[in-house]
């Protein structure tokens, strides 16, 4: 059988990793266009990105070449270049006016407010350059969030003017970088007409509380897979990840309820094709569901835990849809009951004085065949910008499986204690 060709756009760790599995082999070609846009050095194509140019020389050189199918899982370009080519390709893919919209931070809430009124907080928009708080039009304290932004890049709540001010002042790098981050989401939304206020502004809305979940599933030509719920759970006193578990520990009946209002929206917003994945909070006092934002990517950190749970890999799913043929999905077939994704992070100004080297990360791999490891090792005016920008240092994360709850976090401290990372 002649393997697939499979266009793959804006590539990160978890992605190779996947595709160097010896499963899709025989099936598939993997053709890697683009960047990673957090993996130094080639995150310097930034500085010169230009969207419609990549666009229309993706198109050119592939036109004809009997690409099967175009696949992204990157959330800042990836999602809306992927559907753009995939539309001019004539190849099965999301809605990219869709994408866009649920990417637009602003837009997205406006279409979840007449969706889901009762799901939406209150929100306003605002410029990054203001000099009053009464410009703002929101009252303190609140959650701000850019309008166009990726991994809580310089979200969290604000508590008055003067802490918003800290929080956006930028020296000329920082200013340089939020500009070209921006820049070809504003393109490609100017070229459909789609936005009269553009992603260089803010969003503030109502802090929401309560247990923080992500809902996924995937649209098959507009029938509705969902795969299931996973926890979010913060480090205490913080917004930050600590982990992220799988299956949710919240009542059935609330799941159900979520997953039925994640329908209702992605719906709303049109997607036909595709993976989403649904963030929402659950107030147990209140027993409200609210939206925090509609992602129409697939999750990648999470498509582990489901393969290690249910026995099903949702990036096979993926490249699935891309050719336009029907994934198969089932639950709970996998080797374990329970997963977690445990992110490992310093908060506060730091340095890394040490961390495992090649060898060290290759020998912790063998002995936890199982487990998936990525190590983000940052230093200098990087390491700040992270720290600046999301409010801590996510240095390590680690996916793994077990049999039940405690066996666990057993697991997660024996592994984590053979990672020799060292901080000042």
């Amino acid at each position: 059988m002649t393997p697939k060709k499979i266009l793959v756009l804006f590539t990160n760790e978890w992605d190779t990793a996947e595709f160097a599995n010896a499963r899709y082999a025989r099936r598939y070609q993997f053709i890697f266009e683009g960047f990673d846009l957090f993996k130094f050095p080639e995150n310097g194509w930034l500085m010169l990105f230009d969207v419609r140019r990549f666009i229309a020389r993706i198109v050119t050189r592939f036109r004809g070449a009997r690409i099967a199918g175009v696949i992204s899982t990157d959330e800042h370009f990836g999602a809306m270049i992927a559907a753009i080519i995939a539309e001019r390709l004539g190849l099965p893919g999301g809605n990219a006016e869709s994408i866009l919209i649920a990417q637009h931070k602003y837009y997205a809430r406006v279409r979840q407010r007449d969706i889901a009124p009762q799901a939406t907080p209150a929100f306003s928009y605002f410029p990054y350059h203001i000099e009053r708080a009464e410009e703002i039009g929101f009252p303190f304290p609140f959650y701000v969030k850019p309008v166009k932004a990726t991994y809580s890049i310089l979200a969290r709540r604000v508590d008055n003017f003067r802490e918003l001010q800290t929080h956006l002042t930028f020296g000329w790098l920082e200013k340089m970088i939020l500009e070209r981050l921006i820049r070809p989401f504003n393109d490609l939304g100017a070229d459909r007409g789609l936005f009269p206020i553009d992603a260089h502004h803010l969003v503030a809305e109502t802090i929401l509380e309560g247990d923080q979940v992500t809902v996924e599933g995937f649209v098959n030509q507009g029938q509705f897979t969902m795969l299931g719920v996973v926890d979010s759970i913060m480090y205490p006193g913080t917004s930050a990840f600590q982990r992220f578990e799988y299956p949710s520990h919240l009542p059935m009946e609330v799941q159900q309820r979520m997953e039925v209002l994640t329908e209702r929206v992605v719906r709303g917003f049109g997607f036909q094709h595709g993976f989403f994945n649904v963030e929402l909070f659950y107030n147990r006092a209140t027993d409200q569901i609210h939206l925090i934002e509609v992602n129409p990517r697939l999750a990648y950190q999470f498509a582990d835990l489901r393969e290690k749970v249910d026995g099903f890999n949702p990036y096979q799913a993926l490249l699935d849809l891309a050719v336009g043929a029907t994934p198969n999905v089932v639950f709970r077939e996998g080797r374990y009951r329970h997963a977690a994704s445990f992110v490992l992070r310093k908060f506060g100004r730091t340095r890394l004085r040490r961390a495992p080297s090649q060898e060290q990360l290759q020998d912790v791999r063998r002995r936890h065949r199982d487990a998936r490891l990525m190590v983000y090792i940052k230093k200098g005016a990087s390491l700040d910008r992270e720290v600046k920008w999301l409010g801590s240092y996510r240095y390590a994360v680690l996916n793994l499986g077990a049999m039940d709850h405690g066996s666990l976090f057993d697991r997660f401290h024996d592994v984590s204690r053979e990672l020799p990372f060292d901080f000042a």
